[in-house]
């Protein structure tokens, strides 16, 4: 399927891609070292001599490459957003950085042996025709993250954010519970076997089959 890039719902003025990371707040620093202690313990579960190479898609401005390229070797990373790549190069200066299509990804079949997708499903307006291609490129692993819902919008609605939308986050196109994600997940890529739910998201690791 040929994807018009110029219909997309979800542009980069919708989106807040740095803010999670910057904000010094105590609940929202502690949320942020939990989501990444959970991606670490997914990681945790798969043997180091079968990860050699890692790529992240959907980077934003590369803070969360930045944590990734800790846990990982041999770490790429890309990012839709033209203009954002630049900043994510500085922040990553010794990582191969790019610009992509999750839809269109310059990695050959198999290429790599783990895909990191945290925090872009929920944004896509064709995210089935995202994983087939992340399944195209992945020798074996994914690890995915997306809003845990309905608790996300539950919570934005706790602290009156987002209320008019009833607590939708602006660029969520899609929502997913635990289960139905991996309903999805399972349907599109492969086996999901393990799963972690930090407050307020749900992030799978799952095997291609």
């Amino acid at each position: 399927m040929k994807i018009n890039y110029d219909n997309l719902v979800a542009t980069p003025e919708d989106e807040d891609f740095s803010g999670k990371y910057e904000n010094t707040g105590f609940v929202a620093k502690y949320l942020v070292k939990n989501y990444f202690k959970s991606v670490k313990l997914l990681l945790d579960k798969i043997s180091e001599n079968e990860v050699n190479t890692a790529h992240e898609i959907g980077a934003g401005e590369g803070r969360s490459t930045a944590r990734l390229k800790q846990m990982v070797p041999h770490l790429s990373a890309s990012e839709f957003v033209e203009k954002l790549v630049p900043i994510a190069k500085q922040n990553n200066k010794d990582i191969t950085f790019f610009q992509e299509s999750v839809y269109e990804l310059r990695y050959e079949d198999h290429a790599v042996d783990l895909v990191f997708l945290l925090e872009v499903l929920e944004h896509l307006d064709y995210p089935e025709i995202a994983l087939k291609e992340i399944k195209r490129i992945s020798k074996k692993y994914l690890i995915l993250g997306v809003p845990n819902e309905p608790l996300w919008r539950i919570l934005n609605f706790c602290r009156f954010k987002y209320m008019k939308d009833l607590g939708n986050t602006p660029g969520h196109l899609n929502h997913w519970s635990k289960s139905s994600l991996i309903t999805f997940v399972e349907k599109h890529f492969g086996k999901v076997i393990a799963v972690e739910s930090p407050i307020p998201w749900t992030i799978v690791l799952a095997e291609k089959i």
